[in-house]
């Protein structure tokens, strides 16, 4: 028997149980693992409230790092005591030990902790198709990023200064504004002080952004057209604020001819080819010291109902990690 976190029906974090199943044995093409650190991410809140309905009971998590305990049959690429971790894989990742199909597993280089893996896989690689893939930064770019202080957002500060562009943030408060300054950040807007379209004027002269990255969502989805320029991209990948409200197409054309896209990791990363070259971007990334992934706070995960709210709570800072 392993424990895990699930819920019974939708709704706030109290709805969130500790329980014990039985795991059996990993079939063809799985593996088990045992947890060592597991991630915390706003997509859980959207699945356990019900924004992003799951059959009931449902588990919770796609972002672990463990030790793999036992191969099932026609495994080849790994080997039990291998260090693992997974960014886009089935849901399961609140538990102590899980069965998981072995295509969805990256082996950790020497130099990536199993916590830092555990914060960094979902985050990493999602900002690792942002920087990459929705939107190709390039060196000379302003861009801007809503929540600059979350778990993706201090990782995508980073990578887009490394690739050469200004960015420019929103954070809720002077603790997460210097958070972000910190992290890549050239320009910090406070979004409770500051108008940020106006901000975004004033430091582009004018000129606007090609891309804004937005995971808050209704807050902030309408007046994010109002910093683009012509022909620019809003990359809307969340929605932390609740869910961006219908709206007319004919917006994108009469704002200068947008483009919208509402990417995921499970589209990037599902081949798995893809998934091992971005990871190897990651891995890189962070080994070569120029990504640092911040832990802001960490949970016992039988405790994973007092970090949600917390998260949802706007309580935390950086990446949040189950330690199992």
């Amino acid at each position: 028997m392993v424990h895990v976190i699930r819920y019974h029906q939708q709704g706030g974090p109290e709805v969130l149980k500790w329980e014990e199943v039985e795991l059996g044995k990993p079939g063809p093409g799985e593996v088990r693992i045992r947890h060592t650190a597991v991630g915390l991410n706003y997509v859980d809140t959207y699945q356990r409230s019900g924004l992003y309905p799951m059959p009931l009971p449902s588990p919770l998590g796609g972002e672990a790092a463990g030790v793999i305990e036992e191969l099932g049959p026609g495994v080849a690429d790994l080997k039990v005591g291998d260090r693992v971790a997974y960014g886009a894989a089935p849901l399961g990742g609140y538990s102590e030990a899980r069965l998981i199909p072995a295509a969805r597993l990256l082996k950790l280089p020497d130099g990536i902790s199993d916590q830092t893996a555990a914060a960094a896989m979902l985050k990493g690689l999602t900002t690792e198709y942002l920087v990459n893939r929705s939107y190709n930064i390039k060196a000379g770019d302003t861009v801007l990023f809503h929540a600059a202080a979350g778990g993706v957002g201090l990782i995508f500060g980073q990578w887009a200064k490394a690739k050469g562009a200004t960015v420019i943030g929103t954070v809720g408060g002077a603790e997460k504004a210097k958070l972000a300054r910190d992290h890549g950040y050239a320009h910090v807007i406070d979004y409770t002080k500051e108008d940020f379209v106006a901000r975004v004027g004033e430091i582009t002269k004018g000129e606007k952004v090609p891309a804004v990255y937005d995971g808050v969502g209704k807050d902030t989805f309408m007046k994010s057209l109002d910093c683009l320029r012509p022909a620019g991209f809003l990359i809307s990948f969340g929605q932390a604020s609740g869910k961006v409200p219908p709206f007319d197409p004919g917006i994108l054309a009469a704002k200068g001819s947008l483009y919208l896209q509402r990417p995921t990791l499970a589209t990037y990363g599902a081949k798995r080819e893809d998934l091992v070259a971005m990871a190897k971007n990651l891995f890189d990334m962070v080994l070569s010291g120029k990504i640092r992934i911040e832990i802001g706070q960490t949970y016992p995960l039988k405790d994973a109902a007092r970090a949600h709210a917390d998260l949802e709570g706007r309580r935390t800072t950086g990446s949040t990690v189950f330690v199992v």
